[in-house]
């Protein structure tokens, strides 16, 4: 049954007039009763019909990229490739496209919301960057939300996200590159090492620690859970857990970080309880990202090649390159081997 904009109206509580001002943005209305007219557009997945309005002959233009923090390099890269490839005929600026880059801030209802506006946006194309929620019950929205834009002509493009038969995917091998990070360390004859994972409902956090863990079991070593601690993706995560996982280890001799930021935290706990990097303890990083080279000493860490994976989501989203077999490529890191890892002595 469709959907109209009483129900709408019903469900929010406000009166058709209202839900009219909120979703064609032409009259002010108080926060708090935007975000429960949207939201209520979000459940019952209203969309507006073309006749009804002049968004479907404007929105041909518009692509929407999601990420979860644009201040966070690895996604502000991602959404600015992304961005310089969208460009194509068609457009009416020169063939640009309207970039729309939306900003979940890591939670999943507005990953939901912001894919409910796009569908009723119309608009060309969706690039989802980074990890995904793990939660069965989001997993199984956003993929009826993905069914129903490419049920539009919405081309979906997962950027460093998990595939999902809805949509295009270009997947980093998280798993691969935490498994070599590890390894890295081993060879270099450490046994106590550390780890700061991620949030724990982040698919990318599972798959890094699942390569830590498999080279753990390649070597023969015992996977002791004291010595993980999950945090955020930030510096002050990575600051907080190291100085915890010194509490309950002080004979650590490695760290291995979720992302080179966590690991800029990581050292600088490190160098404020007295200790040498990598001297006293090594430390890595995931990412690559571009402070990596010049943190003191250079990051040891994983290259994911994120500016050219984002261009590429850009191309494949406006059809101007095709899309891997079966929609689905591996991108795979690099390791990087450099003055934070060494030996540890004794």
């Amino acid at each position: 049954m469709t959907v109209t904009l009483a129900d709408v109206a019903a469900r929010a509580q406000v009166s058709p007039a209202t839900v009219s001002r909120v979703l064609n943005g032409n009259y002010p209305v108080a926060a708090s009763t935007r975000e429960r007219v949207l939201r209520a557009v979000d459940e019952l997945d209203y969309v507006l019909n073309g006749p009804a309005s002049s968004l479907a002959a404007a929105t041909s233009d518009l692509v929407g990229i999601l990420v979860n923090d644009i201040a966070d390099p690895f996604f502000g890269i991602m959404a600015g490739a992304v961005q310089s490839e969208i460009g194509g005929p068609g457009g009416r600026a020169g063939g640009e496209r309207l970039a729309v880059v939306c900003n979940t801030g890591g939670s999943p209802e507005r990953e939901l919301t912001y894919l409910t506006l796009l569908q009723r946006q119309r608009a060309a194309a969706v690039v989802l960057t980074g990890g995904a929620v793990e939660t069965p019950s989001h997993r199984e929205a956003v993929s009826a939300k993905l069914r129903k834009l490419a049920a539009a002509g919405t081309r979906v493009v997962l950027c460093g996200r998990p595939p999902a038969p809805e949509a295009i995917a270009l997947t980093f091998d998280n798993r691969g590159g935490g498994r070599r990070l590890t390894e890295h360390l081993i060879g270099l004859g450490h046994r106590r090492t550390g780890y700061i994972a991620g949030p724990e409902e982040r698919t990318t956090t599972r798959h890094r620690l699942e390569g830590h863990r498999e080279a753990l079991a390649a070597a023969g070593l015992a996977d002791d859970p004291r010595l993980t601690v999950h945090g955020r993706y930030d510096r002050r995560s990575g600051y907080e857990a190291t100085l915890e996982l010194l509490r309950r280890e002080p004979g650590l001799t490695a760290i291995v970080a979720a992302n080179d930021t966590v690991a800029l935290g990581a050292c600088a706990a490190l160098r404020d309880s007295g200790l040498r990097i990598p001297d006293d303890v090594s430390v890595a990083g995931f990412d690559d990202l571009p402070f990596s080279i010049d943190a003191v000493p250079a990051l040891t860490t994983v290259r994911l090649p994120l500016a050219e994976a984002g261009a590429r989501a850009g191309r494949i989203a406006m059809g101007r390159e095709e899309p891997p077999p079966g929609d689905i490529a591996v991108v795979r890191g690099e390791l990087m081997v450099r003055g934070s890892t060494a030996a540890p002595k004794g």
